[in-house]
């Protein structure tokens, strides 16, 4: 195919197009550096704005005045869609929805505090920036899970799924609740996935969530806890957990804590 225009490689980063459109764009990445150069700097970019944005607590007064005037602007004019501001006006079609939804969630639904969901968010973001995402960079997994021996504090199931759509490009430790946590590390098209196993006799953890524009997903296998994090669709990222899941039971794989790890 010929090279997707600018507009049509975002959409395609963002999950905005059909399956059989991005399966196309998929086959073309592959063979293509220009386009797989720019799907680079759009993640660069993406992870650049999430770290260097931060979240602020509105005012309740602020937050009065400013429902209130949502209300009596969506009054003046009945062919406005309802708790609309009077500038939506100037955008045009999707921006202005897009403008809607994101000033009405950081002001009506500050992000909740979790101090775990915010150490993995940030260790997502970290692993985005040059050369921070990998450690031992292998397609192998007969390379990678003994890496985390002598490198993390837990030894996790891996396993290679490109026939899937997940291609295993290596792992890394990474710092999660005052340990060494694996990372498994897997692309799933123009997406980047981190698998974090770290042991934890915690309960309560959420079964899933979306933190700045990132879908978590956790669950627990033996003695480990784990998290999958990435902005592909959620069914995406459900598919791999499954995988991971199902490679774990077929193999009879206990992963757990390495009990002499170095210091």
């Amino acid at each position: 195919m010929a090279h997707p225009d600018s507009q049509r490689l975002e959409a395609y980063f963002d999950n905005e197009i059909s399956a059989p459109d991005a399966a196309d764009i998929d086959l073309h990445v592959e063979q293509c550096a220009e386009c797989r150069t720019q799907l680079q700097d759009l993640v660069r970019l993406r992870a650049a704005l999430r770290q260097d944005l931060g979240h602020y607590q509105v005012p309740q007064a602020m937050r009065t005045r400013l429902a209130r005037a949502l209300d009596q602007e969506s009054g003046t004019d009945s062919r406005r869609p309802s708790r609309v501001p009077f500038w939506a006006g100037a955008f045009g079609g999707a921006c202005a929805t897009a403008m809607v939804a994101v000033i009405a969630f950081v002001i009506f639904f500050p992000p909740p505090g979790n101090a775990l969901v915010d150490q993995l968010v940030d260790a997502h973001l970290r692993s985005l920036m040059p050369d921070h995402l990998i450690d031992v960079e292998s397609t192998d997994k007969h390379t990678v899970k003994p890496w985390f021996a002598g490198h993390a504090d837990v030894s996790p199931a891996v396993g290679d799924f490109e026939q899937q759509g997940y291609r295993l490009m290596g792992g890394r430790a990474d710092y999660v609740d005052r340990q060494r946590a694996a990372v498994i590390v897997y692309q799933h098209g123009a997406h980047l996935i981190n698998v974090f196993s770290w042991a934890d006799d915690r309960r309560g953890l959420p079964r899933s969530l979306t933190r700045n524009g990132y879908q978590l997903v956790f669950w627990r296998s033996g003695d480990l806890d784990y998290c999958a994090i990435s902005d592909t669709a959620p069914d995406e990222l459900q598919r791999l957990i499954g995988l991971l899941q199902a490679l774990g039971e077929l193999r009879g794989i206990n992963p757990g804590v390495n009990r002499n790890p170095p210091g």
